[in-house]
This record gives C-alpha cells, sequence and structure tokens, in this order.
C-alpha cells in the first residue's frame, strides 16, 4: 500500500467522510459547510484531491472510502516509526490520538 501523505485540513475532511461513509457529495458539501465552513467549491476541490490521492472514489454522486480509517492510520504510523523507535512523548500523542478516533 502506497504512503499517503494528508494535511490537517485534508484530515479532518476525511474524517467527516469516514463518520457518515456512504455519503452523498451534497451532503458531504453540507457537512463540510457546517463543521469546517467552506464553500461548495472548496469541499469537491479537497475531495477530487483526495480521490487523487486514492483515499476515496466518488461514484456518481456517492463517495466512499478506498482505505479505512484504520488502514490510514495504521499506514501513518507505520511510516512514523520507520527508521527509529518512538520516544516517551510521541508514544503519549500517538494514545491520545487513538482515543481522540474511539471518541468518534
Amino acid at each position: 500500500m502506497a504512503e499517503i501523505q494528508l494535511g490537517v485540513v485534508e484530515s479532518r475532511f476525511a474524517d467527516i467522510i469516514w463518520k457518515n461513509e456512504p455519503v452523498s457529495s451534497s451532503t458531504l458539501v453540507k457537512l463540510a459547510g457546517e463543521e469546517l465552513q467552506w464553500k461548495r467549491t472548496t469541499a469537491h476541490t479537497v475531495l477530487r484531491r483526495l480521490c487523487d490521492k486514492g483515499l476515496f472514489q466518488n461514484d456518481n454522486g456517492t463517495v466512499t472510502s478506498l482505505i479505512s480509517r484504520e488502514q490510514f492510520y495504521a499506514m501513518f504510523l507505520a511510516a512514523f516509526t520507520r527508521n527509529r523507535s518512538l520516544t516517551d512523548a510521541e508514544r503519549e500523542l500517538v494514545r491520545q490520538m487513538i482515543e481522540k478516533t474511539e471518541e468518534g
């Protein structure tokens, strides 16, 4: 599986998709407006970027993931720890990230 890197904004949008999938693109635009204060064009632009990265697909207006949230974060953790061990602070940060995703 290829390494996929997301910026903070893309990550927040991806979380919205994972939380609501399968989701229509029109509903996704509405959710992005409510949660991120985005306009329609911004939501479509970022969605296209995430689809181009191979994370999601938009099939006739229905958006679904090609990689689950769990798979993505497992890839992130593997890439993060590839050449070294985690420090105590980094382990704590990872724990906090896991707890946050479990809380939804």
